[in-house]
């Protein structure tokens, strides 16, 4: 597995209002050619966030920035740079994690939820001394995340986001 080293080239969404941060691990392939999160069109994010909030489905990176914004919904990914290998989270090594003291002090943030597995351990392994806050695993948005149906996933994101 050839693994490249790659830098997040995006800046997180939030503003003074935003009071839930989602972190992901790192932008997809597709992500990064969009320059912006949640780029692949299998990956059920912007599906479930719409479903959630009861917007409609966004399909620009205006329209999503802001039903994040008008939400209260902040995002961001745990890694800064790293090597992977195409999309994979499990290839993922040498990392070096965002610094998220920016978007903590100049935001109303409360609770903090990780977008699957990986990126929970990693804000485990490298952020969570820095923020004193603890992280929330919700499962992945991923369509690699194959055993959790739209349905599912509503149910597990709804329950701990509650109506955003």
């Amino acid at each position: 597995m050839d693994r490249t080293l790659e830098s997040h080239e995006f800046a997180p969404v939030y503003n003074k209002h935003s009071k839930v941060l989602i972190l992901g691990t790192f932008p997809s392939v597709k992500s990064r050619e969009t320059q912006f999160y949640y780029g692949h069109p299998q990956n059920r994010f912007w599906k479930l966030l719409a479903r959630l909030t009861g917007w409609p489905l966004p399909k620009t990176i205006p329209e999503k920035k802001e039903l994040l914004l008008q939400n209260g919904i902040a995002v961001w990914d745990v890694i800064k740079s790293c090597e992977i290998a195409g999309s994979s989270d499990s290839s993922i090594r040498n990392v070096i994690p965002n610094d998220l003291t920016e978007i903590l002090e100049n935001s109303s943030i409360t609770r903090i939820y990780a977008n699957g597995r990986t990126a929970q351990k990693l804000y485990e392994k490298y952020l969570k001394t820095q923020t004193g806050m603890e992280i929330v695993g919700l499962p992945s948005t991923s369509p690699a995340n194959a055993s959790y149906s739209m349905e599912r996933l509503e149910r597990s994101w709804a329950q701990a986001l509650g109506k955003v």
